[in-house]
């Protein structure tokens, strides 16, 4: 998997792309939208194995989660615009299977969890697998996984919202 910060980077840069009206509980929750999906690791306190629909990078993975999970929101929280709701948080969410798919490591993402059983990984395989656990994080593993984000993840994410800003910049000239 990628690690939260790179999953979170990613939240951050979908809530500014479509999200117009720049609300901070959009903001927070495509954030948390992009870390959900790890719940599943609790599935190994529980005796499930990795392989199953319900273990790690299972269901919570899939496009089905991503678009339950998206309609949960916006009926709770998406008061207006329920569309842009819907579409931030499926692709926050669905962006966690995503780049762990781009991961070095694991056994693939299940995105057509629970119809199919199949694990996918993507042709680009760059970004380093982050370890599981605090305490493997913080070890010269973990600053590899920070090193292979910057480079795919952040960096990118940082150009998006450059262009953003100075494309909103012009906009707001104009008028």
């Amino acid at each position: 998997m990628a690690s939260i910060f790179g999953h979170a980077v990613v939240g951050f840069t979908l809530s500014k792309i479509i999200s117009n009206n720049n609300s901070k509980l959009l903001f927070i929750l495509a954030i948390a939208s992009t870390i959900i999906s790890d719940i599943d690791v609790l599935a190994f306190n529980f005796g499930i194995p990795y392989e199953a629909p319900f273990g790690h990078r299972g269901f919570t993975h899939s496009i089905l989660f991503a678009a339950l999970w998206a309609t949960l929101l916006m009926f709770i929280f998406g008061k207006l615009n329920k569309k842009t709701w819907w579409i931030v948080i499926f692709l926050s969410t669905i962006s966690h299977g995503v780049l762990d798919a781009m991961t070095s490591g694991g056994k693939g993402v299940g995105f057509f969890i629970p119809f199919y059983n199949e694990r996918y990984f993507f042709s680009f395989r760059e970004i380093v697998v982050s370890p599981i656990g605090i305490e493997r994080f913080f070890s010269e593993r973990g600053v590899k996984v920070l090193f292979s984000e910057l480079k795919y993840i952040f960096i990118p994410c940082l150009i998006i919202l450059v262009f953003l800003k100075i494309k909103n910049k012009f906009v707001k000239n104009e008028h």
